[in-house]
């Protein structure tokens, strides 16, 4: 088997900062700031990660991220995923954040911002990979508070790219936050949102049409609506699809039942992604390699994959077209044809 699902260059575009907190990580910086865990010991966490379904992770990933006080401990955590990364082959990453998680606790959105952002922009010159920040809105807190959150980082808006929607998604459909995403596109920011992960594919034609994204995160739940199926490929919508994630939280029940394949032979621009790697066990290149075993994936499908994601990427044409040939490098090196 090739080395490509960890060699190939690739953008991630659907991994959560908060969920690259890998368990040490957790208690170091626990012990800095004097706060109590819920858990004993890394053992006693990492044996918490036996996950039932999205809220369940939910709850482990809000008790980790109390720990998060200082600019300084949201820098160390960027620092740390991106070195991870671009061991896997990362060259451009949009890493989502969850300002309210942390603002809810007495955090200001500043610290929260300042510390991520000192780590995203230098990240090329330190790890040699591009990156953007994509600011959540939590769909399962009310739209107030999201509107707070939008205000809050209207100043900072040149560090961001984009507001996604995230968290537990049974019954907080996406036309909740309409005016919410209004706003944020008329301030000139792209839009993203979490559907058709544990809701239905209806929540993807409403993140479409209602809050006007340009991709779709996860969107597994997709393929059930053959209309739906259509636009996707007709409109080259992306989706960010996490496999390891998807197995996890019992989307499907085993790697082997993931529909990635379907998504690729129907034409759909999906991508492959890492989402929370800490806790799904994986990294983006892992991730790669898990599809590839999995459903006996050809190099010429990674190959697809890895050029999706930059087709997906919210870059310039420059930086797409450089990329791509990145790949054609590799691969050409490889003995093989992009």
């Amino acid at each position: 088997m090739s080395d490509l699902a960890f060699t190939l260059p690739k953008a991630e575009l659907h991994v959560h900062i908060e969920g690259t907190f890998e368990p040490e990580l957790i208690f170091s910086l626990a012990e800095r700031n004097g706060v109590t865990l819920p858990f004993a010991s890394i053992d006693a966490l990492r044996k918490a990660y036996d996950f039932t379904d999205l809220q369940s992770f939910l709850n482990v990933y809000y008790a980790a991220m109390t720990v998060l006080r200082t600019e300084d401990d949201f820098a160390a955590l960027v620092d740390a995923y991106l070195a991870r990364a671009a061991a896997q082959g990362v060259v451009h990453v949009e890493m989502f954040f969850d300002p309210q998680a942390h603002i809810s606790r007495g955090v200001t959105f500043a610290t929260v911002i300042d510390g991520l952002w000192s780590g995203v922009h230098t990240s090329e010159s330190r790890y040699g990979i591009t990156s953007k920040l994509i600011m959540c809105f939590l769909r399962d807190q009310s739209v107030d508070s999201a509107f707070a959150t939008l205000t809050a980082a209207i100043p900072y808006g040149e560090r961001i790219v984009a507001v996604g929607l995230d968290s537990a998604e049974l019954g907080f459909p996406p036309a909740k936050f309409a005016e919410v995403f209004a706003r944020a596109r008329a301030v000139g920011w792209k839009t993203v949102a979490h559907a058709g992960e544990e809701g239905p594919p209806a929540y993807v034609w409403e993140a479409l049409d209602v809050l006007g994204v340009s991709r779709i995160d996860h969107g597994v739940r997709s393929l059930e609506d053959p209309a739906l199926v259509t636009r996707l490929r007709e409109e080259r919508i992306p989706l960010t699809v996490c496999p390891l994630s998807n197995v996890k939280l019992r989307v499907v029940d085993r790697l082997t039942d993931h529909p990635l394949l379907q998504m690729l032979d129907a034409g759909i621009v999906a991508t492959v992604n890492s989402d929370d790697p800490a806790y799904f066990g994986g990294y983006v290149g892992d991730n790669f390699r898990a599809v590839q075993l999995a459903l006996s994936l050809g190099d010429d499908r990674l190959i697809a994959l890895a050029r999706n994601s930059f087709e997906a990427s919210f870059i310039t044409g420059e930086q797409r077209s450089a990329y791509l040939r990145a790949v054609d490098v590799v691969v050409a090196s490889a003995g093989m044809r992009s």
